[in-house]
């Protein structure tokens, strides 16, 4: 999914080369990346990200008790934190940190696409629930909450449910369609920006991420999500990968290609 760079009438530099090498695109899963490697940055990346989502919400809620002035300073924080963490990690594993974006892509690859293999997804998603736990546990130790409280938080309402559904469709039909036309470099702005807005047009505030759904259910703090939730909301989110899917495939439809020798128009 790289461009390549044009061939150049002169050699070059050993660290031209380097420098001009194609690099893998977030959401792209690079083979020659160790899987080793790809699991620490997919713990390590959606570990990073609960933690910039549950402790921005505790500071925020230290700082005003205003709710709109929370949900803002928490969403920016997210926004901020998710840019960087695609941005970084993006080239080592894709920058997943979302079993719902893996499994999509797993099932794409079992279609013909690139994506990760069955044996790469079963490492990715346990890579990502545990690395979003550690997520929450250390925005906890950060803000000297308990380590470890199940949130009370209820979110079992069905608005919230169609509302992670939406939000989950929309990203995946967003990553896959910025594969589907070859602009996967621009995903550490737009999966961003996405989840910013999604923050406020859906009254769930847009989890779209089992894994990151599970984290919260272990901070009893604002972003918290009681366990009791926790089924339903991954629930809607699976919903929401298949109706992305379908979206994808209906909205980025590849036109059949013409038969060799066939006169054209």
């Amino acid at each position: 999914m790289s461009v390549t760079e044009p061939v150049g009438t002169a050699p070059a530099a050993a660290s031209d080369i380097a420098a001009d090498a194609p690099q893998p695109a977030p959401g792209a899963t690079p083979p020659p990346t160790p899987l080793i490697a790809r699991a620490a940055a997919e713990l390590v990346g959606t570990a990073a990200l609960v933690a910039v989502v549950v402790g921005s919400g505790i500071q925020a809620t230290e700082l005003t008790q205003d709710v709109a002035l929370q949900l803002l300073a928490n969403s920016t924080a997210t926004v901020f934190g998710l840019g960087v963490l695609i941005a970084l990690l993006g080239p080592v594993s894709g920058a997943h940190f979302n079993p719902a974006v893996s499994l999509a892509e797993w099932w794409t690859a079992r279609r013909g696409g690139p994506g990760v293999t069955a044996r790469e997804l079963a490492v990715y998603v346990p890579s990502q629930i545990v690395g979003a736990i550690a997520g929450a546990i250390l925005a906890d130790a950060m803000f000297s909450e308990p380590l470890v409280k199940w949130a009370t938080h209820d979110r079992s309402a069905g608005n919230l449910l169609l509302s992670e559904v939406v939000a989950t469709a929309g990203l995946i039909l967003l990553i896959f369609g910025l594969a589907r036309t070859d602009r996967l470099r621009f995903a550490p702005v737009a999966v961003a920006s996405y989840i910013g807005a999604a923050y406020w047009f859906t009254s769930s505030t847009s989890f779209a991420n089992p894994a990151v759904t599970i984290g919260r259910a272990f901070t009893d703090t604002f972003a918290g999500i009681a366990p009791a939730s926790v089924p339903g909301f991954i629930g809607a989110q699976l919903a929401g990968v298949i109706v992305g899917l379908a979206l994808v495939a209906v909205i980025f439809m590849r036109g059949k290609t013409a038969t060799a020798g066939a006169p054209s128009a």
